[in-house]
Protein backbone atom coordinates (compact mmCIF):
# COMPACT_ATOMS: atom_id res chain seq x y z
CA UNK A 1 0.00 0.00 0.00
CA UNK A 2 1.31 3.36 -0.99
CA UNK A 3 2.52 5.79 1.38
CA UNK A 4 -0.04 8.41 1.04
CA UNK A 5 -3.50 6.09 1.22
CA UNK A 6 -1.77 5.32 5.08
CA UNK A 7 -1.16 9.42 5.98
CA UNK A 8 -3.17 11.59 3.99
CA UNK A 9 -4.93 14.37 6.49
CA UNK A 10 -2.42 12.83 9.01
CA UNK A 11 1.42 13.94 10.37
CA UNK A 12 3.64 11.48 9.64
CA UNK A 13 4.66 9.09 12.40
CA UNK A 14 8.05 9.97 11.59
CA UNK A 15 7.55 13.41 12.70
CA UNK A 16 5.70 12.89 15.57
CA UNK A 17 9.10 10.58 16.53
CA UNK A 18 11.30 13.69 15.87
CA UNK A 19 9.28 15.86 17.33
CA UNK A 20 9.35 13.97 21.08
CA UNK A 21 13.08 12.26 20.77
CA UNK A 22 14.53 15.59 19.20
CA UNK A 23 15.86 16.26 22.55
CA UNK A 24 16.98 13.17 23.30
CA UNK A 25 19.23 12.81 19.46
CA UNK A 26 22.93 13.54 19.29
CA UNK A 27 23.64 16.17 17.52
CA UNK A 28 26.36 13.74 15.68
CA UNK A 29 24.01 11.12 14.73
CA UNK A 30 23.30 11.22 11.52
CA UNK A 31 19.68 11.82 10.43
CA UNK A 32 16.80 9.03 9.45
CA UNK A 33 16.54 8.68 5.76
CA UNK A 34 12.69 9.47 4.85
CA UNK A 35 11.02 7.11 2.11
CA UNK A 36 11.15 9.04 -1.02
CA UNK A 37 7.51 9.38 -1.37
CA UNK A 38 7.29 11.07 2.17
CA UNK A 39 9.80 12.96 1.71
CA UNK A 40 9.02 14.53 -0.96
CA UNK A 41 5.76 15.38 0.37
CA UNK A 42 7.22 16.77 3.55
CA UNK A 43 9.35 19.27 1.57
CA UNK A 44 6.37 19.91 -1.16
CA UNK A 45 4.47 21.46 1.71
CA UNK A 46 7.21 23.60 3.44
CA UNK A 47 7.55 24.92 0.02
CA UNK A 48 4.04 25.59 -0.15
CA UNK A 49 2.52 23.21 -2.53
CA UNK A 50 -1.00 22.05 -2.17
CA UNK A 51 -0.68 18.45 -2.64
CA UNK A 52 -3.82 16.41 -3.33
CA UNK A 53 -3.52 12.76 -3.94
CA UNK A 54 -5.47 10.57 -5.72
CA UNK A 55 -6.20 6.87 -5.57
CA UNK A 56 -7.64 6.64 -9.32
CA UNK A 57 -8.64 8.51 -12.13
CA UNK A 58 -12.14 9.45 -11.25
CA UNK A 59 -11.20 10.78 -7.90
CA UNK A 60 -8.11 12.89 -9.75
CA UNK A 61 -10.98 14.23 -11.84
CA UNK A 62 -13.27 15.06 -9.20
CA UNK A 63 -10.18 16.73 -7.57
CA UNK A 64 -10.00 18.46 -10.77
CA UNK A 65 -13.52 19.65 -10.44
CA UNK A 66 -13.14 21.31 -6.88
CA UNK A 67 -9.96 23.11 -7.60
CA UNK A 68 -12.18 24.88 -10.65
CA UNK A 69 -15.02 25.33 -8.32
CA UNK A 70 -12.80 26.76 -5.74
CA UNK A 71 -11.10 28.99 -7.49
CA UNK A 72 -13.78 30.03 -10.01
CA UNK A 73 -12.58 28.35 -13.01
CA UNK A 74 -15.17 26.51 -14.10
CA UNK A 75 -17.41 28.58 -15.81
CA UNK A 76 -17.94 27.51 -19.03
CA UNK A 77 -15.47 29.35 -21.45
CA UNK A 78 -12.89 29.82 -18.42
CA UNK A 79 -9.41 29.66 -20.41
CA UNK A 80 -6.66 27.38 -19.77
CA UNK A 81 -3.18 27.75 -20.80
CA UNK A 82 -2.06 24.08 -22.13
CA UNK A 83 0.52 22.64 -24.21
CA UNK A 84 -0.22 18.93 -23.81
CA UNK A 85 -2.92 17.30 -26.33
CA UNK A 86 -3.67 14.40 -23.76
CA UNK A 87 -4.27 16.46 -21.15
CA UNK A 88 -6.61 18.89 -23.17
CA UNK A 89 -8.39 15.69 -24.03
CA UNK A 90 -8.95 13.93 -20.31
CA UNK A 91 -10.10 17.45 -19.21
CA UNK A 92 -12.58 17.96 -22.35
CA UNK A 93 -15.70 17.54 -20.84
CA UNK A 94 -15.06 20.70 -18.43
CA UNK A 95 -15.91 23.21 -21.12
CA UNK A 96 -12.51 24.71 -20.99
CA UNK A 97 -10.81 27.39 -23.38
CA UNK A 98 -7.25 26.21 -24.06
CA UNK A 99 -5.00 28.34 -25.22
CA UNK A 100 -1.20 29.33 -24.82
CA UNK A 101 -1.90 32.71 -23.55
CA UNK A 102 0.15 34.05 -20.53
CA UNK A 103 -3.13 35.72 -19.51
CA UNK A 104 -5.02 32.60 -19.30
CA UNK A 105 -6.96 31.72 -15.42
CA UNK A 106 -4.44 29.08 -14.66
CA UNK A 107 -1.79 26.48 -16.43
CA UNK A 108 -2.69 22.81 -16.94
CA UNK A 109 0.37 20.47 -17.55
CA UNK A 110 2.06 17.46 -16.22
CA UNK A 111 5.57 17.17 -15.30
CA UNK A 112 8.89 15.03 -15.88
CA UNK A 113 9.67 14.17 -12.23
CA UNK A 114 9.14 14.98 -8.68
CA UNK A 115 12.12 15.78 -6.69
CA UNK A 116 11.86 14.28 -3.01
CA UNK A 117 14.82 16.16 -1.34
CA UNK A 118 13.69 19.66 -2.46
CA UNK A 119 9.68 18.83 -2.70
CA UNK A 120 10.21 20.73 -6.19
CA UNK A 121 9.01 19.72 -10.24
CA UNK A 122 10.85 18.87 -12.55
CA UNK A 123 9.89 20.42 -15.86
CA UNK A 124 11.33 20.69 -19.42
CA UNK A 125 10.42 21.93 -22.95
CA UNK A 126 7.99 18.98 -23.03
CA UNK A 127 5.72 20.94 -20.81
CA UNK A 128 6.25 24.59 -20.66
CA UNK A 129 7.38 24.74 -25.20
CA UNK A 130 10.17 27.46 -24.89
CA UNK A 131 8.13 29.97 -22.48
CA UNK A 132 10.09 31.15 -19.14
CA UNK A 133 8.10 30.48 -15.88
CA UNK A 134 7.23 34.44 -15.72
CA UNK A 135 5.39 34.20 -18.90
CA UNK A 136 3.09 31.34 -17.66
CA UNK A 137 -0.30 32.15 -15.36
CA UNK A 138 0.69 32.38 -11.69
CA UNK A 139 -1.85 29.58 -10.91
CA UNK A 140 -0.57 25.93 -11.71
CA UNK A 141 -2.06 22.49 -11.76
CA UNK A 142 0.02 20.14 -12.11
CA UNK A 143 -0.62 16.28 -13.17
CA UNK A 144 2.01 13.74 -12.33
CA UNK A 145 1.99 9.88 -10.48
CA UNK A 146 4.05 8.52 -8.33
CA UNK A 147 6.18 6.66 -10.30
CA UNK A 148 7.72 9.91 -11.14
CA UNK A 149 8.65 10.56 -7.69
CA UNK A 150 12.55 10.47 -7.46
CA UNK A 151 15.42 11.16 -4.92
CA UNK A 152 17.54 14.17 -6.36
CA UNK A 153 17.26 16.68 -9.66
CA UNK A 154 20.72 14.38 -10.85
CA UNK A 155 18.53 11.30 -11.32
CA UNK A 156 15.92 13.55 -13.13
CA UNK A 157 18.05 14.89 -15.21
CA UNK A 158 19.54 11.45 -15.91
CA UNK A 159 16.04 9.84 -16.97
CA UNK A 160 15.04 12.70 -19.02
CA UNK A 161 18.00 12.05 -21.04
CA UNK A 162 17.28 8.03 -21.46
CA UNK A 163 13.80 9.12 -21.96
CA UNK A 164 14.97 11.21 -24.93
CA UNK A 165 18.33 9.85 -26.79
CA UNK A 166 17.51 10.95 -29.96
CA UNK A 167 16.60 14.56 -28.91
CA UNK A 168 17.12 15.92 -25.32
CA UNK A 169 14.23 18.76 -24.80
CA UNK A 170 15.69 22.03 -24.08
CA UNK A 171 14.38 24.97 -20.99
CA UNK A 172 14.49 22.09 -18.18
CA UNK A 173 14.10 23.99 -15.15
CA UNK A 174 12.12 22.95 -11.68
CA UNK A 175 9.29 24.40 -10.06
CA UNK A 176 9.57 25.70 -6.18
CA UNK A 177 6.77 27.26 -4.47
CA UNK A 178 8.41 29.21 -2.11
CA UNK A 179 6.59 32.06 -0.81
CA UNK A 180 9.83 34.09 0.76
CA UNK A 181 12.77 32.25 -1.51
CA UNK A 182 15.48 32.89 0.62
CA UNK A 183 17.57 29.70 -1.25
CA UNK A 184 17.88 29.06 -4.75
CA UNK A 185 19.62 26.05 -6.66
CA UNK A 186 21.25 26.80 -10.07
CA UNK A 187 18.10 25.04 -11.73
CA UNK A 188 15.56 27.33 -10.22
CA UNK A 189 17.61 30.23 -9.80
CA UNK A 190 15.89 33.89 -10.36
CA UNK A 191 12.24 31.48 -11.38
CA UNK A 192 9.06 33.03 -9.66
CA UNK A 193 7.59 31.23 -6.67
CA UNK A 194 4.08 29.94 -8.40
CA UNK A 195 0.48 28.97 -6.46
CA UNK A 196 0.69 24.98 -7.39
CA UNK A 197 -1.96 22.51 -6.86
CA UNK A 198 -0.16 19.16 -7.24
CA UNK A 199 -2.36 16.26 -8.46
CA UNK A 200 -0.70 12.66 -8.00
CA UNK A 201 -2.06 9.92 -9.48
CA UNK A 202 -1.74 6.49 -7.88
CA UNK A 203 -0.04 4.46 -10.32
CA UNK A 204 2.25 1.96 -8.82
Amino acid sequence: MSIFSKILGFRFKSEKKADSNKKDQSKFMPEEKLPTDENFMVNFKKNGGKFLYCSERDEMLDTFHSILKENNWGVEGSSVCCFDENLKATFKDFKLEFNKNSDSSFFLSTCEYLIANTGALLISSNQIGEKKLDELPQDFIILASTSQLIDTIGEGLRGIKNKNRNKIPSNITTIKTFQDKKESDFMSYGSPSKNLYLLLLEDL
